[in-house]
């Protein structure tokens, strides 16, 4: 009778156990795979099959029993990983939320607003459209493929262990949330600047005729002047975009310890 240690399946079942919990976290957390529109199954199921196709790539992993202390400090350390870098992704796209809400309050499209269906939030219309935008050069891009290879990669730079997490990587983290705000600092000034001129020639066309009231036609004419510089603007929409996207590349690069 053919009989198998009890170690030996252990280390078989963690095999694939511990990388599926840092693997499952990141896709359930990510941006495009880890919203509201992918189904929770099919999450399940993308984080099973790269898991069973990048294990056998991984460096070995440590035999701990499946129900002493130290696998649930594994599985907490592996979830934080997982949902860190997922983090990372995240600030990536808020940049272009904040990027359309800061034109939006400018031109006076603050208060028009929608649910996100990515994110079950209530956002700027322009936002969701430089989202979507975002969202579309992502996967064109094959950015998914590349987040995914950083994902494996981690395993070798940051590996499946009992040791503890540096927490200075935590503060990585909140310092790049700076970087965050004034990317989209950056890509909006453009717009704002070129609405600041129009409200500024407005303000001095009413000190000069108050009797026309220009301030009741400054709204409508601030909305159509913000949609012609978003029109226009969008010319230079791609540079800006994929300076963006390899900042958070080499962010989640350089937290993993890859660069």
């Amino acid at each position: 009778m053919l009989e198998i240690p009890v170690t030996e399946i252990t280390a078989w079942i963690g095999r694939y156990l511990w990388p599926m919990f840092r693997v499952g976290a990141f896709f359930m957390a990510m941006p495009i795979i880890g919203t509201q529109l992918v189904p929770m199954r099919i999450r399940l199921l993308l984080t099973i099959v790269v898991t069973l196709v990048a294990a056998p790539l991984l460096p070995a992993m440590p035999r701990v029993d499946p129900l002493s202390v130290q696998s649930y400090l594994l599985v907490g350390q592996q979830l934080l990983i997982g949902l860190s870098m997922a983090f990372i992704l995240q600030m990536l796209f808020q940049v272009f939320v904040l990027v359309g809400q800061m034109i939006a309050m400018q031109m006076g499209l603050g208060f028009a607003s929608m649910i996100d269906p990515t994110n079950g939030v209530s956002v700027a219309i322009l936002s969701q459209f430089y989202l979507m935008l975002a969202m579309l050069l992502f996967l064109s891009m094959n950015g998914h493929l590349v987040v995914i290879e950083v994902l494996v990669e981690s395993f070798t730079t940051m590996p499946v262990a009992l040791t503890g997490l540096d927490f200075g990587l935590f503060g990585m983290l909140v310092n790049w949330a700076l970087w965050m705000f004034a990317s989209a600092l950056v890509m909006a000034m453009p717009a704002i600047t070129a609405l600041l001129i129009v409200n500024f020639a407005f303000g001095i066309m009413n000190r000069a005729a108050p009797q026309f009231n220009i301030f009741s036609l400054g709204f409508p004419f601030s909305m159509i002047f913000g949609l012609l510089i978003v029109f226009i603007s969008l010319s230079g929409f791609l540079p800006q975009y994929e300076l963006v996207v390899e900042q958070s590349m080499a962010m989640l690069r350089e937290w993993i310890g890859a660069s």
